[in-house]
C-alpha cells in the first residue's frame, strides 16, 4: 500500500539502530488506542476525507480500509492530504525514526529548521554541509520522503500554522517569523501545502491567545521531577528561574535577545511555553532550541528497550530520562571548564558569580549570559582561582570570536587547560548529542563501580550512550 511504513513492534522489542520501522498493524493499534508513545511517529491519512492526523486525534477512529499510514507529515501532504485541524500535526513531537544514527542528516535538518536554506541555493546548502546536493537529495528521500527543498517550505508552513492557532499574531508577522519575503508568496505556500487558507485557519480557532504562547509535545514517558531536580540542583539565579513544574530562563540567540518559561502540563504530554523576543524573525530557531534544551523530540521508550537489552539484569533503569540541555555550547563550555575538579555547588557558585559580574542585567533584575566578548574583555579578577583557570576561560571566549567553528568542541582541544570530559560535557549539554558517554566524571566512575563495570560495556549503547551517562548518574 502506497506510503505505509514499515515499523519497530514494541512488543517484541526489535531493534536495530541502523534502521526504526513500524508495521502496519503496529500502527492501527496505535491509533486505535492513541498511544502518545507514538505521537509523530506516523501519521494516519484518512482517504475519505482528505485528511492526515496524529495517532492521538481525537476524532472517531475511521475505518482501517480507509487509511493510509505515512512516516512524517511531509509525506502525508505529498500524498494531497491536509492536516486534521482537531489534532493539529504541526504540533506533533518531531522527531523520525533516523534521528541519533545519521549525524550528517541530523545536522542538515537542524540547520533547515532555523532556516538556514531559506536564502541560499541546495547547492550552496549542500557545499556547507561538505556534500553533493545529489547525495543531499538522496539523503532526505530516503529517510524523510521528500526533497531538502520540500521539506524546508513544509516546516515553514507547519510553523506559520501553529502561530495562526495559538496566537494572534497577525498574518504578516507570521508570514516574516516564519521566513517568508511577501504575504503573498507566504500565502500562496501555505494553500499549497495545507490546502486551507491561513485565514480559514484562524478561523477554525476559537481561543488563540494574544500572547506569544506555544504548545511543545513530546512523547511519554518524561520524568519531569529528576530534570526538575536536575537543574534546580544547577540554577543560576538571575538567569535562571524554576519551580515544581515550571523552567524559565533569559537567551541570546543570533543577536535576538529574550526569554522564555515552559511549564509542565504531562496530561497533555507537553510543555506551554510563554516567550518573549525581540525578533520574529528567530521564533522558529528559539523554539528549536527551547525543544532541544528540554529534549522533547526523544523517543525515550526507543531508547531504553535499547539500554535494557545490553545492561545486565540487576541494572535498575530509570524510566523517560531526558538529557537537560543548556542553550548554547559556549555556554556549556564556560560551564564545564567552572566546574573542573569541584562539586556541582562550588561550579553552581562560581557561574552565579560570572553572570551577576560579567551578564548584562535587564530591566527587571535578571541577567543574561555574558558574551565572549564580556568574558575575554574582563581580567576576571573577581575569581578566587588559579590563573590558568582564567586563561582557560578567556581562551575559550577568544576561540568563539576568532573561529567560525567554533561550535564544534572538538576545536577546543588546543586550548591549554581543556580536555576530553570538558569537551564531551559541552556536547552533552550544549549540543544534547545522544550518543556521548561521560568517562572519568567521577558519579560515572561511582556508579560503574557500584554495578560492577565490569558488565557494563559503554560501547554497545551506542548511539544512545548519552542517555546511559544519566542513567548512571540516577543511579
Amino acid at each position: 500500500m502506497a506510503g505505509l511504513l514499515t515499523c519497530l513492534n514494541y512488543n517484541e522489542h526489535l531493534f536495530d539502530h541502523r534502521t526504526v520501522v513500524l508495521s502496519q498493524e503496529v500502527c492501527r493499534k496505535a491509533r486505535l488506542s492513541r498511544d502518545a508513545r507514538f505521537d509523530g511517529r506516523f501519521f494516519t491519512a484518512v482517504k475519505t476525507t482528505g485528511i492526515y492526523c496524529r495517532s492521538i486525534c481525537p476524532a472517531t477512529p475511521p475505518k482501517e480500509a480507509n487509511v493510509d499510514y505515512y512516516p512524517s507529515a511531509h509525506q502525508a501532504a505529498q500524498a494531497g492530504f491536509r492536516p486534521c485541524l482537531r489534532c493539529r500535526p504541526d504540533s506533533a513531537p518531531q522527531s523520525g525514526a533516523w534521528l541519533g544514527n545519521q549525524a550528517l542528516l541530523n545536522r542538515a535538518i537542524k540547520l533547515i529548521n532555523t532556516g538556514f536554506l531559506e536564502n541560499q541555493s541546495l547547492t550552496e546548502f549542500s557545499e556547507y554541509l561538505g556534500i553533493s546536493d545529489r547525495y543531499l537529495r538522496q539523503l532526505f528521500v530516503k529517510h524523510i520522503g521528500v526533497a531538502p527543498k520540500t521539506y524546508a517550505l513544509y516546516q515553514q508552513c507547519l510553523m506559520a500554522k501553529q502561530l495562526l492557532h495559538q496566537t494572534q499574531l497577525p498574518i504578516n508577522q507570521i508570514a516574516y517569523a516564519c521566513g517568508f519575503n511577501s504575504v503573498r508568496r507566504f500565502n500562496d505556500a501555505f494553500i499549497k501545502a495545507m490546502k486551507l487558507t491561513p485565514s480559514q485557519i484562524r478561523k477554525s480557532d476559537s481561543s488563540p491567545t494574544d500572547q506569544l504562547q506555544l504548545k511543545l509535545s513530546y512523547r511519554p514517558p518524561y520524568d519531569w521531577p529528576r530534570m526538575q531536580t536536575f537543574l534546580q540542583a544547577r540554577l543560576i539565579e538571575g538567569l535562571e528561574t524554576i519551580d515544581t513544574s515550571t523552567y524559565g530562563r533569559t537567551f541570546e540567540l543570533n543577536g535576538c535577545k529574550g526569554s522564555f518559561k515552559a511549564t509542565h502540563h504531562p496530561k497533555q504530554h507537553a510543555f506551554m511555553v510563554r516567550l518573549q523576543c525581540e525578533d520574529l524573525l528567530q521564533l522558529r530557531p528559539i523554539l528549536n532550541n527551547i525543544r532541544r534544551i528540554l529534549d522533547l523530540d526523544t523517543d525515550v521508550h526507543l531508547i531504553e528497550t535499547h539500554l535494557a537489552q545490553q545492561l545486565p539484569e540487576h541494572f535498575e533503569l530509570k524510566t523517560g530520562l531526558r538529557i537537560p540541555g543548556i542553550w548554547s555550547v559556549f555556554e556549556a563550555g564556560i560551564r564545564a571548564i567552572l566546574g573542573q575538579q569541584v562539586s556541582v555547588q562550588a561550579a553552581k557558585n562560581l557561574v552565579t558569580q560570572m553572570v551577576k559580574e560579567l551578564g548584562e542585567r535587564t530591566a527587571n533584575g535578571s541577567y543574561f549570559f555574558p558574551t565572549a566578548h564580556d568574558i575575554v574583555d574582563s581580567d576576571l579578577n573577581f575569581f578566587k582561582m588559579p590563573g590558568a583557570r582564567k586563561k582557560s576561560l578567556q581562551s575559550l571566549a577568544q576561540h568563539f570570536i576568532t573561529h567560525d567553528d567554533a561550535e564544534n568542541p572538538d576545536t577546543w582541544l588546543t586550548i591549554k587547560g581543556i580536555g576530553p570530559w570538558t569537551i564531551n560535557y559541552a556536547k552533552l549539554r550544549g549540543l544534547n548529542d545522544p550518543d556521548i558517554f561521560l568517562a572519568g566524571d567521577l558519579g560515572i566512575d561511582k556508579a560503574l563501580k557500584h554495578n560492577n563495570n565490569q558488565s557494563i560495556n559503554p560501547e554497545l549503547m551506542s548511539p544512545w550512550r548519552s542517555y546511559l551517562t544519566f542513567q548512571l548518574w540516577n543511579q
